[in-house]
């Protein structure tokens, strides 16, 4: 893969005083556009390199979230015997899309850095779920990039614009646009949302099509795609890494996988994309009114009204709980964390301690 210039990456002026810090002789800028075992392609101004990270650059790292990832702007140079190229440092990040780690581990995991905007991609060969709309868009918001909720294989559904009612509804001001990559409108209406040096990132569920909306962007057939399962309607996963790439007209996109566990991390974003149920909860009584059985609840109020749709509530209340769990962990985690620092600078004081006790009685 090679581009005619960073530019076509995203690459600008701040971008270019951000590297100064960390150049020097042999050491370029360049963009992570795969990774794989630890091994990362990174694409240059002079065509794509294999990478690994330096040495120095992993025992800084004070967590698995300052290492590369896919959308990260790196400088990369030869190491000290010049065998082997290796990142030397991960410019600081604009945007990153994050979520806890699968497993019981409480932790980071960036998915990709330095996104524009953020597709959120469904597919309409099953029925729209606004409880599903609702997590993505807080993940999607948390990350700091534009979510735009896209429903793709629109070509398939038959009461279209029952469908885009339901997750307007969800949406709330967030675009959404209805797609197909086999029939009209196409991809067309993504196009607002693209340009030159902007990044684009695809998430949705497996199936959704998130590879084959990039193919229709691209206008040929780069990435794997593949049929749903009928006997379940689950998609398969024809992604298997994040991996970003290249339109020849400007402007980049970056694939993911289909996620099966979608947990929080910045919790915050809760709140954002509720911001219907937070208005209406300023008439509540109280003003830590969880919307349950509390009285003089305003939310409740509006949803008897039927001003406001129980399942909203109900999905928002669901999110409330997993993020007061996840901040409770992440508190627990810093303060095991903050413990073992304690205990590491401890440890390093005894040794030098001793060290010098030994010089002097020598």
């Amino acid at each position: 893969m090679k581009v005619d210039s960073l530019a076509q990456l995203g690459w600008s002026d701040d971008w270019a005083r951000a590297f100064e810090p960390v150049a020097g002789p042999s050491v370029v800028p360049g963009r992570v556009v795969l990774e794989h075992n630890h091994v990362y392609r990174v694409l240059t101004a002079d065509g794509e390199r294999l990478a690994e990270t330096s040495g120095r650059l992993k025992h800084h790292a004070a967590s698995r979230r300052e290492l590369p990832v896919v959308g990260d702007w790196v400088s990369v140079g030869q190491d000290d015997s010049g065998a082997r190229i290796q990142i030397r440092a991960v410019l600081p990040r604009r945007t990153s899309f994050s979520r806890k780690a699968a497993g019981r581990e409480t932790e980071e995991q960036v998915v990709a850095a330095n996104i524009d905007v953020v597709f959120i991609v469904f597919g309409l060969d099953g029925p729209v779920k606004p409880k599903s709309i609702d997590r993505y868009l807080v993940v999607a918001r948390a990350s700091g990039a534009t979510p735009v909720v896209v429903l793709n294989k629109a070509d398939l559904c038959g009461s279209l614009a029952a469908e885009l009612d339901v997750a307007v509804t969800a949406a709330g001001r967030v675009p959404v646009l209805a797609v197909s990559t086999m029939a009209p409108p196409g991809v067309l209406p993504l196009e607002t949302h693209l340009g030159f040096g902007r990044t684009a990132a695809l998430i949705g569920p497996s199936g959704a099509g998130k590879s084959s909306v990039i193919n229709a962007l691209l206008g040929h057939e780069l990435l794997a795609t593949g049929a749903v399962r009928d006997w379940d309607a689950r998609g398969r996963h024809t992604s298997v890494h994040r991996q970003l790439v290249v339109r020849p007209s400007g402007g980049v996109f970056i694939d993911t996988p289909g996620m099966r566990e979608l947990a929080l991390w910045d919790t915050d974003a809760v709140t954002d994309t509720f911001e219907d149920l937070q208005a209406l909860a300023t008439g509540c009584r109280f003003r830590d009114c969880r919307h349950e059985r509390e009285p003089g609840c305003a939310v409740k109020a509006a949803v008897e009204a039927g001003h406001v749709d129980a399942s909203r509530v109900e999905s928002y209340s669901k999110l409330r709980v997993e993020q007061d769990l996840v901040e409770r962990k992440r508190a627990e985690r810093a303060l095991i964390d903050a413990k073992r620092q304690q205990g590491r600078a401890g440890a390093k004081t005894m040794r030098e301690f001793h060290r010098d006790r030994d010089r002097r009685d020598s």
